[in-house]
């Protein structure tokens, strides 16, 4: 490590919060439809990451979704679709933190205003037999990304608005529907069971790998994100183990998406 580091480690190291960065995405946009001959589009207001790529699979597999030409991302396709009456894009399998910031920071570029991700996780406080949702009210910064966002700290918070527009909208809902904190790991083969343990010590519920970066991420673009985590798993440690449910849990997750933009959309869309 170099002197004059300070012994600081180099994800801590010259991380200028307040300076806008050198490379940004509108400009990478604007060189991908350059080179492959793409006019300028928008997104639909309301988008969804679907890390597992179930959601999205489910889709394309019954017709309802369609490519979107116009998405000019050298690393995923956008799909549409509609839910009740509502336009929505889609990127399936973006995995991770820095992936799925990636692909936000796109979305973001190109015209969304408010970002639903819903992703599977393992359960950490069993509070329930698995499958269920929980909408993420703050996320443990155990990842990388969000470090380039925002300054050190344990937690990334979600827009409290957001949480609060939530109240009640899935009271009739098939699935429960619990509120709560998570651990965003970046090292998902690396869950021992002490740092379980102590993460269970925290009341965290379950274990995922976007939402403390999109939380960051969201905070420092004064963007619109809201992250659910699918509790599908024990992290393998039980026989019969990752079953999400119907459609691989895609259809309880379409309509959760569509109860949540129904609920939120008066609060981030013109």
């Amino acid at each position: 490590m170099a002197a004059n580091d300070g012994g600081v480690p180099p994800i801590l190291a010259h991380k200028h919060y307040a300076q806008p960065s050198a490379f940004t995405p509108e400009n990478l946009l604007r060189e991908a439809r350059r080179q492959k001959q793409i006019a300028s589009s928008s997104v639909p207001e309301i988008c969804v990451l679907d890390p597992d790529g179930d959601i999205l699979r489910s889709l394309v597999a019954r017709g309802e979704a369609r490519l979107d030409k116009g998405w000019a991302c050298y690393h995923t396709q956008l799909y549409t679709f509609s839910r009740d009456g509502l336009a929505f894009g889609i990127v399936g399998c973006a995995v991770g933190a820095s992936f799925a910031v990636l692909i936000a920071e796109e979305m973001f570029a190109s015209g969304c205003r408010l970002l639903i991700s819903v992703t599977s996780s393992g359960q950490i406080v069993p509070v329930r037999p698995p499958p269920y949702f929980i909408i993420i009210d703050r996320a443990l910064r155990d990842e990388g990304t969000s470090y380039h966002y925002a300054p050190p700290s344990d937690y990334s918070q979600a827009d409290v608005g957001l949480i609060s527009a939530l109240k009640g909208a899935f009271a009739e809902f098939p699935v429960p529907v619990l509120t709560g904190a998570t651990w965003t790991t970046d090292a998902p083969f690396r869950e021992t069971q002490s740092a379980i343990d102590a993460m269970a010590m925290r009341n965290l519920m379950a274990v995922e790998m976007e939402a403390a970066a999109l939380y960051a991420f969201a905070q420092a673009r004064q963007k619109s994100v809201l992250c659910f985590a699918h509790v599908t798993n024990q992290m393998g440690r039980v026989d019969g183990d990752f079953e999400k449910g119907e459609a691989d849990g895609s259809r309880d997750a379409l309509e959760l998406i569509a109860i949540a933009a129904d609920r939120l959309r008066s609060r981030v869309l013109p």
